[in-house]
């Protein structure tokens, strides 16, 4: 009977998961995170599947050139009173582009991809002036309610952590703010560094300036009754029905 017992109480636990399932992106003790308190601020690169929004002017900017007849499938946005013609970055990388046609933008910064476009237009306006700006610029957070996260779109070019986790809403209720990762860079290759947002010192030190693509992750403080009751409870279920099946087998034999 003990056997039987301590076989079912084992494969009860056996699958089940930590009493925290809804924890994620856990890391070892000896896990390297950043040293630095501090994330180098990068200039955001293109890259396959940005939604890039176009605006062309010649002579300095004085008059608009109307890219809207030719918009090659791109559709229209406006954002601080600048109209852009949207177009999706393709997966080589490339974009195709009103008067030039196939340009490749991948890999460059704003700054460079809109001098490099200027060259471009050159040939056809006198003076252009090129306005650029990635349209789909965003960011995961996740405030701290388990795996329940939110999109957040980067509006500014200098967002910080503090703002994203505002726009979020905030820290809920059952997360830890001195226990946020912020994860960057390739994903299977990330960098990770630990932040503490419950002083003003670790705000002070904290004030990054987020990056495309950037995850914010606040750990959620475990609700281990809660966790614990719902572990056990498919277990006394398992042992009820051990013990209810070895009593009738047991009173058939008398």
């Amino acid at each position: 009977m003990n056997k039987i017992l301590g076989v079912a109480v084992l494969l009860a636990f056996c699958s089940c998961r930590t009493l925290n399932p809804s924890v994620m992106f856990k890391t070892s003790e000896e896990y390297p995170f950043l040293a630095e308190q501090t994330l180098a601020s990068k200039e955001y690169k293109i890259a396959s599947n940005d939604i890039i929004g176009l605006s062309v002017y010649t002579n300095d900017g004085f008059k608009l050139i109307d890219l809207t007849t030719n918009a090659l499938g791109g559709g229209v946005g406006s954002t601080q009173g600048a109209t852009f013609i949207q177009y999706t970055v393709d997966h080589n990388g490339e974009v195709k582009l009103p008067i030039i046609g196939q340009v490749k933008l991948e890999n460059q910064t704003i700054q460079d991809a809109e001098k490099y476009l200027e060259q471009q237009y050159a040939a056809y306006y006198n003076k252009p002036f090129v306005m650029l700006k990635v349209m789909n610029r965003r960011v995961l957070v996740f405030p701290g309610s388990g795996g329940a996260g939110k999109v957040v779109t980067l509006t500014n070019e200098n967002t910080t952590l503090i703002e994203a986790l505002a726009l979020a809403g905030g820290i809920t209720e059952t997360g830890k703010a001195y226990k946020i990762k912020l994860i960057r860079g390739d994903h299977r290759n990330p960098q990770v560094q630990k932040i503490d947002l419950s002083t003003v010192e670790g705000m002070r030190r904290s004030n990054l300036q987020l990056q495309a693509n950037d995850i914010i992750y606040v750990e959620p403080v475990p609700r281990v009754s809660q966790q614990v009751l719902a572990q056990i409870t498919p277990v006394i279920g398992i042992i009820t029905s051990v013990l209810l099946i070895y009593d009738i087998v047991i009173n058939r034999q008398k």
